[in-house]
């Protein structure tokens, strides 16, 4: 019996996608604040050779259930090629100072990318960028400066950090848009993970046999030891984020498919109140007022974008799944 799990749904349930989504936000950020807990255990290169094998594992799986091995393969490879390294390159900015920053700013950097979507839309795909989105634009950049707080005591260039995934994250979204919005949700993470797995790899080598010096190791050793001891309890980790990034990703797509983007896409940035409160459970850590503040503004210039650019695709096309553009 092949698995249905990525069949078109017959009709809009918005109450249920609601559901799906608030569901696979929580995971995602949950394994978000997992992965900055554990990492004083492991490397980003590390972490991301084994959790993408898991995650190839899993796609292989969903694969033979669905219907066959060719899910896998998309239509236009070197696109979702280009996508792939976009998103590997996201994921090293974001969890690359996670050891220096709280997840709030993790977080809070990463989701401006509707931000750079609007500065990146005029050059790139050749839109106009109306007030609204200019002014959108400006709020949300003054509250990641309230958030990030780059130039109070004891801040650093490691906060800004996590602004540079939210630029690739976002160039990752326009090279979506224009070149693979006809591409199973499945073959796209396959890619990834492909894509992972040989970073991962590639970074561990490298580091492995040409040691960056030892003062940038005893900073930032989650990018700079290239493979410390694996012990047996860190692979059942990676395999549980691996199961996280999976199913949150599944179910966001899910809900993107199963009720209008326009209505749901704004209701995204609830990742950002689901990330301050893991931040609270796992490391006792709460935003600051004027931070929740920040992120109020983040979250209010996402939703002005992510409206008009809702109504824009309405206006000169038929919608592209946004699910498919989730983070791996």
């Amino acid at each position: 019996m092949k698995l249905s799990i990525f069949d078109a749904p017959k009709e809009d349930r918005p109450m249920l996608a609601l559901g799906l989504l608030l569901f696979g936000v929580s995971l995602l950020s949950l394994q978000d604040s997992l992965i900055k807990l554990f990492a004083p255990h492991t490397s980003f290169w590390q972490l991301q050779l084994v959790r993408s094998s898991f995650n190839m594992l899993f796609a292989v799986g969903l694969a033979a259930l669905a219907g066959g091995f060719h899910l896998l393969w998309p239509q236009r490879l070197w696109p979702a090629v280009v996508r792939g390294w976009m998103l590997a390159v996201c994921m090293l900015c974001f969890f690359g100072a996670s050891q220096q920053i709280t997840v709030a700013q993790m977080a809070t950097g990463l989701y401006t990318y509707p931000l750079f979507i609007t500065l990146l839309a005029g050059p790139v795909l050749g839109e106009r960028i109306g007030p609204w989105r200019i002014g959108a634009l400006v709020l949300g950049a003054a509250g990641c400066l309230l958030v990030l707080d780059p130039f109070a005591d004891g801040g650093s260039y490691f906060q800004m950090v996590p602004v540079l995934a939210g630029f690739f994250y976002a160039c990752n979204v326009l090279v979506l848009r224009r070149y693979c919005r006809a591409e199973s949700p499945l073959a796209l993470a396959f890619v990834v993970a492909l894509v992972f797995m040989l970073t991962g790899f590639g970074g561990a080598v490298g580091l492995e046999l040409f040691r960056a010096p030892t003062s940038w190791q005893q900073t930032v050793p989650f990018i700079f030891v290239g493979w410390p001891p694996l012990a047996i309890g860190m692979v059942g980790v990676f395999a549980c984020f691996s199961v996280l990034n999976l199913i949150g990703n599944l179910f966001l797509s899910r809900a993107y498919q199963t009720a209008d983007s326009s209505w749901l896409a704004p209701l995204d940035f609830i990742y950002l109140l689901f990330v301050a409160m893991w931040g609270r459970v796992l490391f006792d850590s709460w935003p600051a007022p004027l931070a929740w503040l920040g992120m109020g503004m983040i979250a209010a210039a996402g939703i002005v974008t992510a409206t008009r650019e809702q109504r824009r695709e309405k206006a000169s096309s038929p919608p592209v799944q946004a699910g498919s553009g989730r983070r791996e």
